[in-house]
């Protein structure tokens, strides 16, 4: 098996492939990646020549925060930063996977998926993905597989999500000969998340990285999402995307994100509609005082910021394609101002003594002024993880030092990964 993974990790297509995901600098710390995989499914389940490689990227939100809920429109990215495999079917009817650096291993019996009572998040999802495929009409089987992660976990880059459609991937090519498409990996991942583990997502995670490169969703019709991919990229235009732990966690949390959707759809209830995507404004204004009264002050703020952070992906689309870069940053700040004021997801009520995103956007805030150039906005679900800064790329080394030297905690530089969901060997 070592002589199999060699020659199809130093053939050319592989380098090639390698440098498109992660970039030329970090293609030999990839290699031993998948080496430690291939020999971590050795000496767990023993060697196979039918062995299989896949990869799931992470993914960055630039805007559109927590509108997918409401069928709105987003803007977001796949990373290089991702989940790997390697794996190979089994004909025992059961998944058995293993996740690097996590004890134990989590087994799927495919004659039961309905969902289990107290079981851990890992094995819930996989159970609620096979059933997803089931009720589809895809095939499923019982596979073995080793897991390798880089994305950060309860960090806002989406771990669960990349490791969902990676899920995905593995079914896909392994029994239904890669037909799979994105949007309905996207389906069966939210329906996993929704139903087996209670997480009250949308589809903007699994899409973003399902599908691959830079790309602005519309979800008004969320069976059937309408997905553009947008030229241009941050670094070509002199920009880092910088991801900074503030030292929370999304561990428990879901009482906070299931808060946004259900009261933006209160107030969208109050008007006889299911989502904020059937309201303006002016149908708030005229409204109000019941609002208040009826929905409170919080879910009329939240249902303002839908509207307005809505509007402003499509301006941020156009920015983008017409290469105006500063007005990009320009409503990348918009959007962590509405975020922080009227979306109000920056840390939780009940802990209010813990601060970390705000703490670190105001540090970073202070600095991108100081600079006179960049952007910043909470990142992803928010109340604690992790923050967005836009940087000139000559800033960074700065800032790092100044994120280190006040918060302590850790930066990363992220990239888009135009790749998707993958099955390496398909593409060697």
């Amino acid at each position: 098996m070592n002589d199999q993974f060699e020659q199809l990790f130093d053939s050319a297509q592989a380098q090639q492939l390698l440098e498109q995901m992660y970039g030329s600098e970090e293609r030999e710390r990839q290699i031993d990646r998948y080496r430690r995989c291939m020999e971590g499914y050795s000496a767990q389940y023993g060697k196979t020549e039918s062995l299989k490689y896949f990869s799931a990227p992470g993914r960055t939100e630039i805007g559109g925060n927590h509108t997918d809920h409401n069928n709105g429109k987003v803007l977001a990215a796949s990373i290089q930063l991702d989940t790997i495999a390697a794996a190979a079917a089994v004909d025992s009817g059961v998944i058995s996977v293993i996740s690097e650096g996590y004890p134990g291993m989590s087994v799927i019996n495919l004659g039961d998926l309905e969902p289990q009572a107290g079981e851990g998040g890992t094995a819930a999802l996989i159970r609620g993905i096979a059933h997803g495929f089931q009720q589809h009409g895809y095939r499923i089987g019982g596979f073995n597989a080793y897991i390798s992660s880089s994305v950060l976990p309860a960090s806002g880059l989406s771990s669960s999500a990349s490791f969902e459609v990676l899920i995905c991937q593995i079914l896909s090519t392994v029994y239904n000969n890669g037909e799979m498409d994105a949007v309905m990996m996207s389906r069966i991942g939210k329906y996993a998340e929704n139903l087996y583990w209670n997480k009250p997502s949308g589809m903007l995670d699994q899409m973003a990285c399902s599908h691959g490169g830079m790309i602005t969703i519309d979800f008004k019709e969320p069976a059937e999402p309408q997905i553009e991919r947008i030229p241009g990229t941050f670094e070509a235009a002199g920009y880092s995307l910088v991801i900074v732990s503030t030292g929370g966690n999304h561990a428990d949390l879901t009482e906070d994100y299931a808060s946004i959707p259900n009261e933006m759809r209160a107030v969208a209830q109050a008007f006889g509609v299911e989502v904020c995507r059937d309201l303006t404004a002016e149908m708030i204004y005229g409204r109000l005082a019941e609002l208040r009264e009826t929905a409170g002050d919080r879910a009329v703020l939240r249902a303002l910021h839908y509207l307005d952070e809505n509007d402003r992906v499509g301006r941020q689309v156009e920015a983008m394609k017409a290469g105006e870069w500063q007005n990009v940053l320009k409503y990348i700040t918009a959007s962590g101002n509405s975020s922080w004021k009227w979306l109000q997801n920056i840390y939780q009520e009940s802990v209010s003594r813990e601060q970390g995103i705000a703490l670190t956007l105001a540090i970073t805030e202070r600095f991108i002024d100081r600079l006179g150039d960049g952007a910043c906005r909470v990142h992803g679900g928010g109340f604690a993880g992790v923050i967005l800064a836009v940087l000139p790329h000559a800033a960074v080394a700065e800032y790092r030092e100044l994120i280190e030297r006040t918060t302590g905690t850790e930066l990363f530089t992220i990239r888009v990964r135009e790749i998707g969901a993958v099955c390496l060997n398909t593409l060697l």
